[in-house]
């Protein structure tokens, strides 16, 4: 961001928002938003206690289990889908379908079949974030040139290394950011399913600090799970552009 042709760091873009909210929130304008500096100190207070500390540990399990199915299963369906051309014909579209379907309104339907616990909130987990993981290693396999192949089988290479050696690092930049996207999805996954349930994690702390009108905790936990997830996907990106330099390199 550039100001009066001066280069501008981007969190000064996020200071200046919290002087809006600090602002709003004084003046009272709209009760849903407490001052940020009382935000602030919620969360300090909050994180000491016991209650946050097993909240977080089950809502890290759930998404930690959740997201690791979603890449075992993702990325060998996507790279089945991007090299056979009657498995991509036959699971396409409902692939498609799933990944820009309204998944919350499937969540009811897990709590039919796994009960109300943690493993609905897993499976939620893994019904947001597999389908973009999916598409996204299905690209990156089809979009490895045919030079490469071709390469490989002409000095011998069997069929394992062709997939591990050739396709899978060829395509890795596709699939890393299918599991970036899907880090992000996961994390909606996670509290939905968690507020739904409404009995584990995070989502049970939403749903306390909800009905009793308590905005700061209520936006203090949603700012830990905020600043959790970019965490998390700006470490994923970062690994992601090296994996994409050496590629080019290559």
């Amino acid at each position: 961001m550039e100001i009066f042709g001066h280069r501008i760091p981007m969190h000064v873009s996020l200071a200046a928002w919290c002087v809006v909210w600090e602002f709003v929130g004084r003046a009272d304008l709209v009760f849903l938003i407490p001052p940020i500096t009382d935000i602030l100190e919620a969360g300090y207070s909050m994180v000491q206690t016991g209650t946050w500390q097993r909240a977080t540990v089950e809502t890290v399990r759930a998404f930690a289990i959740g997201m690791g199915i979603s890449v075992a299963a993702g990325v060998p369906l996507g790279i089945l889908m991007g090299r056979l051309r009657d498995v991509d014909d036959l699971l396409g579209l409902w692939v498609n379908m799933l990944a820009s379907a309204p998944l919350t309104a499937l969540v009811p339907v897990l709590m039919i079949f796994f009960g109300i616990g943690e493993t609905t909130v897993i499976a939620t987990v893994f019904l947001f974030a597999v389908w973009i993981i999916v598409l996204d290693t299905r690209a990156g396999i089809m979009g490895v040139p045919s030079s490469l192949e071709e390469m490989a089988v002409s000095y011998g290479a069997s069929k394992s290394a062709l997939y591990s050696k050739v396709l899978f690092s060829a395509a890795l930049p596709e699939i890393l950011a299918g599991i970036r996207l899907g880090i992000v999805r996961g994390v909606k996954g996670v509290v939905v399913g968690q507020i739904l349930v409404a009995i584990v994690g995070y989502g049970a702390m939403f749903e306390i600090f909800s009905r009793a009108f308590d905005m700061a905790h209520f936006w203090a936990l949603a700012f830990i799970l905020f600043a959790a997830a970019l965490c998390v996907a700006s470490l994923i990106e970062a690994l992601e552009r090296r994996v994409e330099y050496y590629a080019s390199v290559r």
